[in-house]
């Protein structure tokens, strides 16, 4: 293990956490830190609590039942400001995970699709599967369709909205899109509620494996290494608890190191399916988390091993930039843009990247000296002050500046 407990570290105000996760593959860190005993090798003594709903997962982080919780992305800046009918302050020291997502369309759909799919480009090519199902939306006006994301505000909402503007779709008339939790997505597609979904690893692989649906594209193609899951606590509780948040992000930047090696991955696959923590099969947990992706029940499986990143690319750094832009991002959903200083003040008050330094300054692991970074420019792999490597950040529709591409 990269992170060691450094004997240092000030006692916890608080020893015993509950962490609130949901039932997806990148829950991974906070279930493999229990798993290996990292919590406990940082002096923690952690309850792990399984939610079904994102809604849920904030109201009770926001009241106390939860000490800290798996977030999606966005939350913390969109709780903060209210714009989803509760405010609370609420802060991330620690990205979780990047990437993660894919869109899944019914098999009826994608059967229509397929004959007006543009045959110079891959079958599941972001942009390709945009356009056909443009086509075949324009052959049928007068039935719109419906999608289903898993909360309005998440990075799934803005990879669904930006494949189909990237077809000439407009988000805001041309479809319905509606909220489900994760755990409904299948069953929702399958009885025809729906017409396909964004949603995390590993319900698009159910899906697929069920014949509901075949997955379009995945969400690295809409946004490269998009920020998806954070480690989300009160404002208040980190003000009364740093130390014990403190030893929290170190464990957990441990079980993100463990995971971030390929090696662990068949293992972190068997782990995660007990029943205490996914209670899931291990062969629908697998394909994502090793980077075997099938997109259609009985093809060969693509190789993306970014699939899911938990550490490279230094991956937990919760960006400023990145904060910005999903807030930018989010300007349509919340009827106006908000100015610069309220953006810069907001993404500094939830993006805490002073609490992530001082983690991994302890862990003795490296990390980025600056705040902000460009966004969506990068269209591979490149060096931050030719010390810090990270991942490309394109986004569709997007064409990378000259010196990185």
């Amino acid at each position: 293990m990269t992170v060691k407990i450094n004997k240092q570290l000030p006692a916890p105000e608080q020893e015993e956490l509950t962490i609130g996760y949901m039932r997806l593959s990148d829950s991974a860190p906070i279930i493999i830190a229990q798993a290996l005993g990292l919590y406990e090798e940082f002096g923690l003594k952690v309850s792990l609590q399984r939610e079904v709903s994102w809604a849920n997962i904030r109201d009770k982080t926001i009241a106390g039942a939860l000490d800290a919780s798996q977030m999606l992305a966005p939350m913390p800046l969109i709780t903060t400001l209210g714009a989803a009918g509760i405010r609370a302050p609420i802060i991330t020291g620690l990205v979780l995970s990047l990437n993660g997502n894919a869109i899944t369309l019914s098999s009826a759909l994608w059967n229509k699709m397929g004959p007006v799919a543009d045959p110079r480009r891959p079958a599941h090519d972001a942009l390709a599967t945009a356009t056909a199902l443009k086509t075949v939306m324009d052959q049928t006006p007068s039935n719109p369709l419906t999608f289903a994301t898993v909360h309005s505000f998440s990075t799934h909402t803005l990879l669904l909205r930006k494949w189909f503007r990237a077809g000439g779709i407009n988000p805001d008339t041309d479809v319905r899109i509606i909220v489900l939790p994760p755990e409904q997505m299948v069953d929702s597609l399958a009885q025809g509620i729906i017409d396909g979904f964004c949603v995390g690893a590993p319900w698009n692989s159910i899906a697929v494996e069920y014949g509901a649906g075949i997955m379009a594209t995945t969400g690295f193609e809409i946004w490269n290494n998009a920020p998806e899951k954070v480690l989300g606590v009160l404002e208040s509780w980190h003000s009364r608890n740093p130390s014990t948040h403190l030893r929290l992000r170190l464990a957990l930047m441990a079980a993100c190191e463990w995971l971030g090696h390929m090696d662990n991955r068949s293992a972190a696959v068997e782990i995660l399916s007990h029943s205490e923590y996914l209670d899931l099969p291990a062969d629908y947990l697998r394909p994502s988390l090793t980077g075997q992706i099938v997109q259609k029940r009985e093809e060969n499986p693509l190789n993306q091993s970014n699939f899911h990143v938990f550490s490279s690319y230094s991956a937990g750094f919760p960006w400023r930039s990145q904060a910005e832009s999903m807030l930018e991002q989010f300007a349509p959903m919340l009827g106006k843009a908000l100015d610069r200083d309220k953006l810069a003040a907001l993404a500094q008050q939830c993006f805490r990247t002073d609490l992530y330094r001082e983690a991994a300054s302890r862990a003795g692991l490296d990390y980025p000296d600056q705040d902000y970074k460009p966004e969506g420019v990068h269209g591979k792999p490149w060096m931050l002050n030719n010390r810090i490597e990270l991942g490309s950040d394109l986004m569709l529709g997007q064409s990378a500046s000259p010196q990185n591409s």
